[in-house]
């Protein structure tokens, strides 16, 4: 061997060396940070079996139901929540500091007050935008967060920041998660239900009630807008009666046998529970969804009888009436970018708006009016807020506001939330949540807290590493729990 050779093999030898003692130190380390993700889950000693029946929580509840209002395309916090007297002072003023822009070509740095006035309500003296007049009169039962941040700014990885706890797809929603720890009251209703809106699906389409990893038998299941809002309900007449029950019994019998087959195959397992929910919603799903057994009066609380209203309305009530009987997580959804208003916001906001003021606010009067207020939890509000600069400046009728997912509001009530609160702060423009901050992360820790469920504990094996919701971030935001 020449000097070179031995010089090579020597310089081979030593960094192999080291590299594998620096690299076990450095997995050690990480293993030691991160033990949660890393450290391997036990093989379970028998297949195990998912199912929708109510599980106990981990602690004393508070919720045991939510309904989620989502406005999806970013409600503008600064004209309906969270009133800035400097900005509207600073109005036609450039900004004084630095924006982050989503649409850098329309964008400007002319400061834009809200053109809506600003009032307080209720015991409380929470101030809200005219645009918000039947809030107000509920706004002594709410808790009006103003401090949400996400921090990501385009539509699709806020929704999913606030939906899944990630910005990159392929995970269980909250609504999968709470169905998987606590399962659902009623068996002949789906646990999980998603009501769209007749415009069109939101941004993300299916995947905002994706159950991700999590066992399909945790998805959520679709209501449509209009009717039929569950198809394929109603039996063809040759099989109603007891003919349709022989078949169902002996198809059960032939599931079974193959289910046995083939252990731990959880999505055949999820598929079979799926048909035999949907023999039982025959006649369970037909008399939750059938509005004609509500009241005039209780319509007219909805505002069914009012053309801009009357759809949103539909669809509240009809969430009410689940969670009445049993189902655990109900999640009502505007349409595509209803409240995306990079223009035109003057006249975009007020349309928004109109159409579900009434419906939301009836939402919580009529759970409260019920007994059914204190353990279900409802949640009102988008993926982010809006700039409290000028986007478009084309004129007074065109300008609009650019996305803001910084510092926004949203809005909860029930389930164990105090009311007629205000939490957190932005800035005096309303740009950055600068006081009491709540993450995403944070209000997943709060949702699971109410519902008696440790976000720690709450956890699902994938391919041997341990899953959560937050895994290892968030806090109990335990200043807005009653």
């Amino acid at each position: 061997m020449t000097p070179l050779d031995r010089q090579q093999s020597n310089r081979r030898h030593f960094l192999a060396s080291s590299a594998f003692g620096i690299g076990s130190t450095a997995l050690a380390w990480l293993l030691q940070q991160e033990p949660v993700a890393a450290s391997p889950a036990k093989p379970a000693l028998e297949p195990v079996h998912f199912d929708l029946k109510p599980k106990p929580p981990q602690h004393a509840p508070a919720a045991n139901a939510m309904i989620s209002l989502w406005m999806q395309g970013g409600p503008s916090h600064i004209d309906l929540f969270d009133p800035k007297p400097e900005l509207t002072k600073l109005d036609g003023k450039p900004f004084p500091g630095d924006i982050k822009y989503d649409n850098a070509a329309q964008a400007s740095a002319t400061m834009l007050g809200s053109p809506w006035k600003f009032q307080k309500h209720g015991q409380c003296g929470t101030e809200l935008s005219e645009l918000l007049p039947h809030l107000a009169n509920v706004v002594d039962d709410i808790c009006l967060i103003r401090s949400t941040r996400t921090g990501v700014n385009n539509h699709g990885q806020s929704i999913r920041a606030l939906n899944t706890g990630r910005i990159v797809g392929g995970q269980p929603g909250l609504g999968s998660w709470l169905t998987y720890g606590l399962g659902a009251e009623s068996q002949d209703l789906p646990a999980y239900l998603a009501l769209t809106d007749p415009g069109q699906l939101p941004v993300l389409g299916v995947e905002n009630w994706n159950n991700g990893y999590l066992p399909s038998l945790y998805q959520g299941t679709v209501i449509r807008p209009q009717e039929p809002r569950i198809l394929n309900l109603t039996p063809p007449a040759r099989l109603k009666g007891p003919a349709q029950q022989r078949y169902l019994g002996f198809l059960a019998d032939l599931n079974r046998q193959h289910l046995e087959q083939r252990p731990g195959e959880h999505d055949l397992e999820a598929r079979i529970s799926s048909y035999e929910l949907a023999a039982k919603m025959q006649t369970a799903a037909k008399e939750a969804l059938d509005l004609s057994q509500e009241s005039a009066a209780t319509q007219r609380m909805y505002g069914m009888e009012d053309k801009a209203t009357r759809d949103y309305g539909s669809r509240c009530l009809i969430a009410r009436r689940l969670v009445e009987r049993g189902v655990r997580f109900v999640q009502v959804f505007t349409e595509n970018q209803r409240w995306d208003h990079h223009n035109s916001i003057r006249s975009g906001l007020p349309t928004a708006c109109r159409k579900v003021d009434q419906p939301s606010a009836a939402l919580v009067a009529d759970l409260k009016q019920r007994g059914l207020l204190d353990t279900t939890l409802v949640h009102w509000g988008g993926e982010m807020g809006r700039l409290p600069v000028i986007q478009n400046d084309a004129g007074p009728a065109k300008v609009g506001r650019d996305h803001n997912t910084h510092g926004f509001s949203m809005w909860l009530a029930g389930g164990g939330v105090r009311g007629g609160m205000t939490f957190g702060a932005t800035d005096e423009f309303g740009h950055k949540a600068v006081e009491d901050v709540v993450n995403h992360f944070d209000y997943h820790a709060t949702v699971l807290h109410l519902f008696g469920l440790d976000p720690s504990q709450l956890s699902f094996t994938q391919n041997n590493r341990v899953r959560t919701l937050l895994e290892g971030n968030g806090r109990v935001v335990k200043e807005i729990l009653a």
